[in-house]
């Protein structure tokens, strides 16, 4: 950062939540409410722009962000209600995954040791006997052995994909979900170099870990966060322990492709919204975005009714929400 920058301190950032459009808000939050043990945490209605905002979280007192004001938080998960959708027959969330014509356009909500943080196969089972539907039900579709290479995808109310995965610790008798973690939000990008570039040089991102897969179709992911060395880097066990990352995959071949281009979920059809990044002074941070060459707003803080958020663009076009850490200054009258 050259002298004459803002003085923002991009150390000091989180990556606060996770926004999903959901059709009824009741269904969904008693969904992760009784099944996974997320915690309502708070609410934010806007009656005059008729939607409405709910914040769940792992609150345990083993969680990370036990106890502490939302914005203050990491692996949040937000769910986005517009007003009367609960209500109408035809309104249905694109997943980012299942639908023929927008396949495989943006990536799936993922809580990779959220759930079975201890015991993979018992967690399925319990949630199984729960009623929650899986994309592969692990009992009759694949064989689990409780290790951190199986993963298997839970669908939510809404159709979302929850990936589950198994932290690094040993099997216990029975899940627990206090230990349980949101632990990231996977995006497909089409250049997983400029992606990366991005999340590092505007937004103060770490790559915490690097990987390779080969499979139907060979990839590579950057895993991407904060304060890399509380949880240490180049570890996909460091990785499951946490909350707050961002997984970027790329497809090999596809920055090279002049037709690809995914679905960011604002789009219709909508499903996902955002990530979001909490700043430790939001006018400062805006001011230091406007300062760096390249940025594309898709909302400044001066535009609109809401002062209190701006969204950036990052370069597949998915939207990254900005807003003020109020443990560290206060600003909004949330």
């Amino acid at each position: 950062m050259s002298n004459d920058q803002p003085r923002t301190d991009t150390s000091t950032y989180k990556l606060n939540h996770t926004m999903v459009r959901v059709k009824d808000p009741k269904r969904s939050v008693k969904f992760y409410e009784d099944n996974f043990g997320m915690s309502l945490i708070n609410k934010l209605d806007h009656p005059d722009a008729k939607f409405c905002l709910y914040f769940l979280a792992f609150d345990s007192s083993e969680a990370d962000s036990y106890g502490k004001t939302w914005t203050d938080r990491e692996g949040l998960l937000e769910l986005t209600h517009n007003y009367g959708t609960e209500d109408d027959p035809n309104y249905k969330v694109n997943n980012g995954n299942d639908d023929p014509e927008h396949q495989d356009k943006y990536g799936k909500l993922t809580l990779p040791s959220a759930i079975s943080v201890n015991n993979i196969t018992r967690a399925c089972e319990e949630l199984s006997a729960a009623g929650v539907q899986f994309k592969e039900h692990p009992s009759k579709d694949r064989s689990l052995n409780a290790c951190q290479e199986d993963i298997v995808y839970a669908l939510d109310p809404d159709g979302y994909y929850i990936a589950i995965l198994q932290l690094p610790v040993a099997a216990s008798e029975a899940p627990q979900k206090p230990k349980w973690r949101f632990s990231h939000t996977m995006l497909r990008v089409k250049d997983l170099e400029a992606s990366t570039l991005f999340y590092a040089s505007y937004l103060g991102m770490a790559t915490l870990y690097r990987t390779k897969s080969q499979g139907k179709a060979d990839s590579e992911q950057a895993f991407m966060g904060y304060r890399p060395s509380e949880y240490g880097r180049n570890s996909l066990d460091s990785i499951l322990k946490r909350e707050g990352v961002l997984e970027l995959v790329q497809y090999y071949g596809t920055e090279k492709q002049d037709n690809v281009k995914y679905h960011n979920g604002n789009d219709q059809p909508q499903g996902f919204g955002h990530v979001c990044i909490s700043v430790d002074d939001l006018d400062l941070a805006c001011a230091r975005f406007e300062g760096l060459e390249g940025i594309r707003w898709r909302k400044r803080l001066t535009d609109g009714r809401m002062k209190n958020v701006a969204f950036l663009l990052d370069p597949d076009g998915y939207w990254v929400e900005v807003i003020q850490n109020e443990a560290l200054k206060k600003r909004a009258n949330w």
